[in-house]
């Protein structure tokens, strides 16, 4: 039997915060880009075990011209051992069917920024406690295997949604590819990536004190992006074994094999860097935001936002903007800003004027008073 003095200690910390987390619940919002037909619902569906529109109906190629780009949202409560999460799959069906895809970006950056906005909200509002997060933690951005490289309307697209989220690339359907032919466009990727100067999500390093294999699993994870992913939600029986994959006639995909698809790598990621994915939403493409916002709303200012300097309003609002700006519109927003800051300055100089002032009169009065007891006493 346990004992009241078992349980004490500093190291019980983590087990009271994982017992709180548990009870709670997680939330995660994940976004999937891409065009029809490269298996962004099978993914999804494969990954959390779902069934998001299973009974959908494949569109014709008028519908596909006619149809324009829309978002949808699909919430799920996923529980594993006692943990439950609280999934949101965002949708963009449309993206990328039209000839002229310069329509598509405007609703999908709106989406991400109004999650912002609502989140801004909430936390200014009294009831904080109770904030839900809807906020786009993580994008999949699903590119076409049959695309030697990334398309001028996918790096147009990245360079405007990179700041704004956490992108994970991916290789839609990898088995069309061989092996040569999956790591030559993998290359290929990451060098129009580096080309374009387009930020993606990158897996953080570990810590000098984290155990071989963790090490090992993590370079592994960062080697292998962009995943390129085979997805499944089919069971096959192969030699008295059920598996996941796909059936073709000279063979079988396994979804779950590492040799075959980077799913199990995929999988692994998500889960893992979740909290991570968590914290840079919060603490980077949040923060710039609410930055942004508070900064062009005339509010008042956060220390979070008193922090940056000239050169980071100059930044930040070339960043947020969505789009490259020219620089006769970056030194009008900078001149502004540096009008805003100098205003409260000045506000600043006159209040600290008034309780100089203030103190000034609290002392002559003191000063009054005293000479007026000495008077009285000297009369008497």
């Amino acid at each position: 039997m346990a004992t009241t003095t078992s349980y004490l200690g500093f190291a019980n910390l983590p087990n009271q915060v994982q017992r709180k987390f548990a009870k709670k619940g997680f939330e995660f919002n994940l976004m999937v880009v891409g065009e029809s037909g490269l298996g962004k619902t099978t993914l999804i569906n494969s990954l959390f075990g779902t069934n998001i529109n299973s009974n959908r109906k494949i569109p014709t190629t008028q519908e596909l011209l006619d149809r324009t780009l829309s978002i949808e949202t699909t919430s799920l409560d996923i529980e594993e051992r006692g943990v439950r999460l609280k999934l949101t799959v965002v949708d963009t069906p449309g993206y990328g069917d039209a000839l002229n895809c310069s329509d598509n970006y405007d609703p999908i950056l709106q989406y991400i920024d109004e999650q912002h906005r609502k989140y801004l909200t909430n936390e200014s509002g009294l009831n904080r406690r109770q904030i839900r997060d809807t906020r786009v933690h993580c994008c999949f951005f699903f590119i076409s295997p049959i695309n030697y490289g990334l398309k001028p309307a996918d790096v147009r697209f990245l360079k405007l949604l990179q700041h704004k989220v956490n992108i994970v690339p991916l290789i839609a359907k990898s088995d069309f590819l061989t092996p040569n032919e999956t790591s030559t466009l993998k290359k290929r990727i990451l060098e129009e990536i580096k080309q374009h100067q387009i930020d993606i999500y990158t897996i953080p390093d570990c810590d000098p004190d984290d155990d071989i294999e963790y090490k090992e699993h993590v370079r592994q994870l960062q080697n292998s992006m962009p995943f390129a992913v085979s997805s499944s939600v089919d069971i096959i029986e192969v030699n008295g074994e059920r598996i996941r994959g796909r059936e073709y006639p000279w063979g079988i995909v396994r979804t779950e094999c590492d040799d075959h698809s980077d799913y199990v790598k995929l999988r692994s990621m998500l889960v893992s860097q979740m909290q991570d994915l968590h914290e840079v939403t919060h603490d980077l493409h949040y923060e710039n935001y609410r930055s942004l916002h508070l900064a062009n709303s005339g509010g008042d200012m956060s220390p979070m936002t008193r922090r940056f300097n000239t050169s980071d309003v100059r930044d930040n609002v070339s960043i947020l903007s969505g789009m490259t700006m020219d620089e006769t519109e970056k030194d009008r927003l900078l001149l502004e800003k540096e009008a805003e800051i100098r205003r409260m300055q000045q506000e600043l100089a006159k209040i600290q004027d008034q309780i100089r002032l203030q103190s000034l009169q609290q002392n002559d009065l003191t000063t009054t008073v005293a000479a007026n007891g000495a008077t009285n006493g000297h009369s008497k």
